[in-house]
């Protein structure tokens, strides 16, 4: 059995917006990478998205040692790696396609890891003949500084190995006990979002208000804890048991309350429009760049509480 210490070369197959992402992390900490990737100008994005995020991760204090090797040619690509991160479309017959020729080539000790954010995995490993050795592991975007990472498998053996390598990238996985579309992070984000939809289709409140509802409240205490165990506080002395006692049916009350949206053209406009307003005049790219600092601050500071 294959020991995560041996992992010293993966493959990243798919190298666009999360598979440049992965490398990052991975060269940041020390592995090497043979990306593969056969869109047309596939390696200059790639390149570009790596040289960026590995900046980020130097002010994390990574080393970023690693060396990546980019090729169109998937046979090269999968040449003595250790450990397969694959990133194809999220198309269903594509990745069954994909992880059925990489099942093929790789030697049977080999994980081979599927990034998929709501295809089950039953479906997509369907025509891989090794089929154990295949897992889901759904990473959060950009997965090189958000550290969720869900694993779906049905070895134990296997599901653990992968586990003990992502933590030794220090990413945070959840393990599924079972498949289920969507997993878990993004189904609760799909529940989140079916009720700030409503709120806008029903007026309540503006789509910046919406957001910021979110931001500085709950999402604040989301940052540092989940919803049980941030109710397990709500509950004071009682914790959660006094919680679900006394405020349990104003919760049942809420859960009433909430709403099925239409996603019609009117509702659509309304959330574009108000996305717009929102942004200010700012680009994806600027954005992003907002985005990733915030998350660069939100990690440093969780490094130091934990110290």
């Amino acid at each position: 059995m294959q020991d995560i210490r041996d992992i010293g070369r993966i493959a990243v197959i798919g190298a666009g917006l999360i598979g440049s992402s992965w490398a990052a992390l991975a060269m940041g900490h020390g592995l090497n990478v043979s990306a593969y990737d056969p869109a047309p100008g596939a390696e200059e994005k790639f390149r570009h998205t790596v040289e960026r995020a590995r900046e980020q991760l130097a002010e994390l204090g990574l080393a970023n040692t690693g060396q990546y090797q980019f090729t169109n040619d998937l046979d090269e690509a999968l040449q003595g790696v250790d450990f397969v991160q694959e990133n194809g479309p999220e198309n269903e017959s594509a990745k069954r396609a994909l992880l059925s020729r990489l099942d093929a080539e790789l030697p049977p000790e080999i994980i081979i890891a599927s990034s998929t954010s709501a295809l089950l995995r039953s479906t997509i490993i369907a025509d891989c003949r090794n089929k154990r050795r295949v897992i889901v592991a759904h990473p959060f975007n950009p997965p090189h500084l958000v550290p969720l990472v869900e694993i779906v498998g049905e070895d134990e053996a296997i599901v653990d190995r992968a586990a003990a390598f992502y933590r030794s990238l220090d990413r945070r996985p959840v393990v599924l006990q079972r498949e289920m579309p969507g997993h878990v992070a993004n189904r609760l984000a799909s529940a989140l979002y079916r009720e700030a939809v409503y709120l806008v289709e029903q007026g309540v409140a503006s789509v910046a208000e919406i957001d910021a509802a979110l931001c500085n409240g709950p999402g604040l205490r989301w940052a540092l804890m989940g919803p049980h165990m941030t109710y397990h506080l709500g509950g004071g002395e009682g914790g959660i048991a006094g919680y679900l006692a006394h405020l349990g049916p104003s919760q049942v009350r809420r859960w009433e309350s909430l709403g099925t949206p239409s996603l019609d053209e009117d509702v659509q406009q309304r959330i574009i429009e108000g996305v717009a307003e929102e942004a200010a005049g700012r680009t994806i790219a600027q954005l992003e760049e907002r985005r990733d600092e915030g998350l660069l601050a939100l990690l440093r500071a969780r490094k130091l509480v934990s110290e």
